[in-house]
């Protein structure tokens, strides 16, 4: 384990057991608000729980929040006013994930009375970079951030590479490469959580548009993230799984598991509550992005059975982007 381009130690997620969502939370439309997540203490077995319930394996003493802030179209590269930003404690330190405003974590943290000590970055967009500035201002966080992007990340203080890792409290943080949205996009696995925070490259039954990469980076950075165990929590940047779930339905209308998913989405969303976390075995299952090998999937899109899985990438990326 080494020091990442400076002598600074990233303070992040450890070890839990399972959280959920804390029920009859309802979105506001154009205000500030955050969703708590409800963390288990001390559980030494794993509960009962709906199929469909957000839960992730992770440590006692960790917090993990879904803040959203107010209505910023500007900022949202991908047509819809839905971004998360993912507000992490852990014993007094505090850790922000793709920050799109400053104002929203401004007032989770001010709420709880605690400091900002790093902000995570997967990538160099503007909704998931532009409280930077601001944050680390007020607060002296330092900002982490892809090598690949350390010119196009406001702030970055600490460079992050593929296979890079560091140790926190005794647990294991590593970087994946996760280039399709952009060159430098990077994911934060936490292997003793069993949670990954993908940015902008794998959502809940889709993955990012094809920006600055080619469908055969894409499809290399997506088999990275299938290739953790089933039981990982996903938690990306944006709600869109309802929207996903239409165009996933309207290519693979015979899966099962897509339908029941499709319609608890719906009445997830119906009650204002948030889709993300998913689990990677559900994306297996339903995710169109991850069944480029589904005959049904290629038949609905005229994509030959002889041809790659990263030219059927492409070709369900172009269809959702028209959709």
């Amino acid at each position: 384990m080494t020091d990442i381009k400076e002598r600074s130690v990233l303070c992040a997620l450890p070890d839990v057991r399972q959280i959920c969502f804390r029920k009859g939370l309802l979105y506001g439309f154009s205000r500030v608000f955050s969703i708590p997540l409800k963390t288990l203490r001390g559980a030494s077995r794993s509960l009962r729980v709906d199929q469909f319930c957000s839960v992730v394996n992770i440590s006692s003493s960790l917090m993990i929040e879904l803040v959203r802030g107010s209505i910023l179209p500007f900022y949202d590269l991908h047509g819809a006013i839905r971004s998360f930003v993912q507000l992490l404690k852990l014993r007094g330190t505090v850790g922000v994930v793709d920050p799109s405003e400053a104002a929203p974590v401004i007032d989770a943290l001010t709420k709880k009375n605690l400091n900002l000590t790093y902000i995570l970055n997967t990538h160099h967009h503007h909704d998931h970079t532009n409280g930077n500035t601001e944050l680390k201002e007020r607060y002296g966080a330092k900002v982490i951030g892809s090598d690949v992007d350390k010119e196009r990340i406001p702030g970055i203080d600490i460079y992050l590479s593929d296979g890079d890792k560091w140790m926190f409290a005794g647990h294991e943080v590593q970087i994946m490469a996760t280039p399709g949205v952009t060159q430098g996009h990077i994911s934060f696995y936490f292997p003793g959580s069993a949670a990954i925070f993908t940015g902008d490259t794998l959502f809940s039954l889709s993955c990012g548009k094809i920006y600055e990469g080619t469908p055969e980076q894409m499809l290399s950075s997506l088999k990275k993230i299938t290739s953790l165990s089933d039981d990982t929590s996903i938690y990306c940047g944006h709600e869109y799984t309802l929207d996903n779930s239409k165009f996933a339905l309207s290519i693979d209308p015979q899966n099962k598991e897509l339908q029941s998913y499709a319609s608890h989405v719906a009445q997830l969303r119906n009650k204002g509550l948030p889709t993300v976390p998913t689990t990677l075995k559900m994306e297996k299952a339903c995710n169109p992005f991850l069944r480029t090998w589904s005959m049904e999937i290629r038949r609905k899109l005229k994509v030959a059975a002889s041809a790659d899985d990263a030219e059927a990438l492409g070709v369900i990326r172009q269809a959702e982007d028209n959709f």
